[in-house]
């Protein structure tokens, strides 16, 4: 079996690699542009939105959370989920200061 590297890489570039992941699938762009016009929201909410189960829903929740762009609070039965406005101002900058590192150049193939 494979050997990740990612070890090998900085801190930076294996922190941008899993919020890329968990960026990087149309539901949790869905889910987050949700919670955004909704700042605080229960899971059904979410279902109720988007063409996926419950479980399915459960699960992209899941790995938002675990990348720390979203937080989730217990009320009662459900999780209240929102956005995590410190991960999202840092990886708003992150992002930024990545994509300002390319200068657009005339000699590219």
């Amino acid at each position: 079996m494979g050997h990740s590297k990612s070890e090998q890489f900085s801190a930076q570039h294996n922190q941008m690699a899993v919020l890329a992941k968990a960026l990087g699938h149309p539901a949790r762009i869905a889910i987050i542009e949700h919670l955004i016009k909704s700042p605080s929201c229960i899971c059904g909410d979410i279902v109720e939105e988007l063409p996926l189960s419950q479980s399915t829903v459960s699960q992209h929740l899941k790995e938002l959370k675990n990348a720390g762009i979203i937080k989730g609070t217990i009320e009662g039965p459900s999780v209240c989920y929102c956005i995590n406005d410190e991960m999202w101002d840092k990886v708003k900058s992150q992002f930024a200061s990545f994509f300002e590192t390319y200068v657009p150049s005339n000699d590219c193939c």
